[in-house]
């Protein structure tokens, strides 16, 4: 199947997801989140994200996520590094494939003081799976699913759905928040140059 054709498929799935009719929602794990309508659109539906938008040049908020062995692993983890998180709504769909793709192929093209995740709310099980299969083998994969953490501290977090929006972010060795991009179709690619430039500014710098 081509680039283009997976593009399409994703599309396709990601929207009727969002707007099917079933009353199926995640889990409620947590106490009420703060809900803002954002400017992520799946097909023609305006999406609602949940928690409180982190702010750019401010303190990066922490979080805690889980990798493929179900071991608790939070920002603290990569203290004194750059961070360049991917994060994609399922790593199963097409789109979020060429995503991880592709910062899988940048991180040899980088220095050794900067660590590229991916974050979705997929099981460890299932992430594993897919890095098996695809090769993906040079970031860190880490899974949402247990506590939702990464996305309420980001505001990332898609209502009644429990997926994440697509975005990427760059916190740089001092903690600071220093990039975001929300993308604004939800099963469109992110603007991988920017946020690379972003990357490059932080690691050449002095």
């Amino acid at each position: 199947m081509s680039a283009l054709s997976r593009f399409y498929t994703s599309s396709i799935f990601l929207s009727a997801l969002i707007s099917s009719s079933f009353s199926v929602q995640a889990v409620d794990l947590q106490p009420k989140l703060a809900e803002r309508l954002s400017i992520v659109k799946a097909g023609e539906q305006q999406i609602v994200l949940l928690g409180r938008k982190a702010q750019t040049g401010t303190p990066a908020p922490g979080f805690k996520v889980v990798d493929n062995h179900f071991k608790t692993v939070t920002l603290n983890d990569f203290k004194g590094k750059t961070v360049l998180i991917s994060v994609v709504p399922s790593i199963d769909t097409g789109v979020c494939s060429l995503q991880t793709k592709r910062f899988n192929q940048e991180v040899a093209t980088l220095t050794q003081d900067v660590v590229v995740l991916t974050i979705s709310t997929d099981l460890p099980f299932a992430q594993k799976r897919y890095c098996q299969q695809e090769q993906v083998d040079k970031l860190t994969v880490l899974s949402d699913a247990v506590w939702r953490d990464f996305g309420s501290n980001y505001g990332l977090l898609i209502k009644d759905m429990g997926i994440l929006a697509r975005a990427v972010l760059i916190i740089d060795a001092n903690g600071q928040l220093v990039y975001q991009q929300l993308v604004p179709e939800l099963a469109q690619e992110p603007d991988y140059n920017a946020a690379l430039e972003k990357l490059k500014t932080l690691t050449t710098a002095g």
